[in-house]
């Protein structure tokens, strides 16, 4: 029998990518029987394309006098190469990490110094007895060799007029795509949020700015550029003016520049956002303290969006830690901080496994800038906090959908990261979530859509987390990794799921 067109749909987009044996093992994973929401209508009288829960947003596009002076730019620089140094800049940025403390070096240093120290004093001395002169000297040699060829060596960035323009053409258009993401979730789930200042911290080409002005354009009123990067922020400002050499009038108006933040904790913002910034801080510490300043200065919304890689990812728990756990000696805002998007909960990431950690990162389409080395469409993978001023009241717990969603005929495969920390996989059938179910929730027809939900109704976990009280080193008490079931394929039309 031909399947409903719906899943013949989802089979074209998101059939198995390495034959029907995929979609076989993802359906042996069945360990415990979840709680899918089929008893409450959450869709009413909303189309199911317009459900809450649909947060995806199509191809982001450039605004079209971003790329007019994105493009003048370019044409106006006599630098040779460009395309290679694009390319180069853009490996580099998505390989760097964050700079080894000084302590982690000082144990890895020991832990090598202990390895060593046998090979180096003679198998027939005392294990206990003292290293000669001699012995020392070659101990340390080999120490400091094996540190410099297995450790990460961080050096910050110093963006000339040159390498500020490298950095536009490799990472102005990707930059917009990521924030833009970002602030589409707040304007689908809170559409009365009109906000009227923002700061943007490490601001570099100020694609945050026009990012927020296409968001929020008609109530924004004031945009804080912050960088460190004077030829940055000058090439930030040449943008906004068109691409000219000559000052002329800025595209938007209310748009500052600065190298420092506003000293004053009085001075707050309505969205305050870090864009690939954190990066750029050369210690834990400073870190830390620059996620304090930024949440102290946040009235609404603090946006923070980095690669999606591990480390990237890693940072983004990191501050999501700092702002969670406390620790300014001074309160100046009762309010206490409410994790927004993506996380469902306030406890550790289930997907910092110390044995096997995974990023938690998204993917957005978009049109790059027309350069020739560019293709018509791209798509950048990133990760992002957004965290919130308040309680969070009116909430829905739903959980947030963390990969692809995998369909065949009958089926659909999602996996979750749920409001009580865990991680699950869920299956979805058109006879138990569809048209013909109790209520006609229509969960297989919502995932069966084009629009694919950011986040799936569902009934588990109940309400959200409270803080983990062990912090983030027991992230692995959230749970364990995906654990296979031995037993038949997953014939059921229950929802299954596999806690992480």
């Amino acid at each position: 029998m031909a399947a409903p067109a719906a899943a013949r749909r989802v089979w074209r987009f998101w059939g198995p990518r390495d034959g029907p044996s995929t979609l076989r093992a993802f359906s042996t994973i069945i360990p415990r029987v979840s709680q899918v929401d089929n008893s409450s209508d959450f869709l009413g009288n909303v189309p199911h394309r317009r459900h809450p829960g649909v947060l995806h947003l199509r191809s982001v596009r450039l605004p079209a006098e971003l790329v007019k002076a994105a493009q003048l730019l370019v044409e106006q620089s006599t630098m040779h190469g460009l395309k290679d140094q694009v390319v180069a800049l853009t490996n580099y940025l998505w390989s760097r990490k964050r700079p080894l403390e000084a302590s982690e070096l000082q144990r890895r240093g020991q832990q090598l110094e202990q390895q060593l120290r046998e090979k180096v004093q003679p198998h027939t001395a005392d294990a206990s007895s003292p290293l000669t002169d001699a012995e020392k000297e070659k101990l340390q040699r080999r120490v400091l060799n094996r540190l410099r060829k297995t450790t990460y060596h961080w050096e910050a960035l110093r963006y000339t007029d040159e390498l500020s323009l490298v950095y536009m053409a490799a990472r102005l258009d990707g930059g917009f795509a990521a924030v833009s993401r970002a602030f589409h979730e707040i304007q689908k789930r809170v559409p009365a949020f009109a906000p009227r200042t923002l700061l943007d911290f490490g601001s570099g080409t100020g694609s945050v700015s026009w990012a927020a002005h296409g968001a929020w354009g008609q109530t924004l009123r004031e945009y804080l550029c912050v960088d460190s990067s004077a030829p940055m922020l000058t090439l930030a400002e040449r943008l906004l003016q068109g691409g000219s050499e000559s000052p002329q009038t800025p595209l938007f108006p209310g748009v500052y520049f600065r190298q420092f933040l506003p000293v004053s904790p009085k001075v707050k913002f309505d969205v305050v956002v870090s864009a690939f910034s954190l990066n750029e801080l050369p210690s834990l510490a400073e870190r830390r303290e620059t996620i304090q300043t930024l949440w102290r200065k946040t009235d609404g919304f603090l946006v923070l969006v980095e690669n999606g890689t591990k480390e990237g990812h890693q940072m983004l728990m990191e501050a999501r830690e700092i702002v969670l756990g406390g620790g300014d000696k001074v309160l100046h805002d009762p309010r206490e901080a409410h994790v927004f998007a993506p996380c469902p909960h306030h406890l550790p990431c289930p997907r910092l496994n110390p044995e096997r950690p995974l990023p938690c990162n998204y993917l957005q389409a978009y049109h790059p800038l027309p350069f020739h080395w560019n293709p018509a469409l791209k798509e950048e993978l990133f990760s992002f906090l957004i965290l919130r001023r308040g309680p969070g009241e009116g909430e829905e717990p739903w959980p947030r959908i963390t990969q692809a969603v995998l369909g065949c005929a009958r089926h659909v495969h999602c996996h979750l990261c749920c409001a009580d920390g865990s991680l699950q996989h869920a299956v979805i059938t058109a006879r138990r979530h569809g048209r013909a179910a109790p209520a006609h929730p229509e969960l297989h027809r919502l995932l069966c859509s084009g629009g694919l939900p950011g986040r799936l109704p569902h009934a588990h976990g109940g309400r959200r987390a409270d803080r983990h009280p062990g912090g983030a080193g027991q992230a692995a008490a959230a749970g364990e990794m995906e654990q296979r079931h031995t037993g038949p394929p997953c014939s059921s039309s229950v929802a299954h799921t596999v806690q992480g």
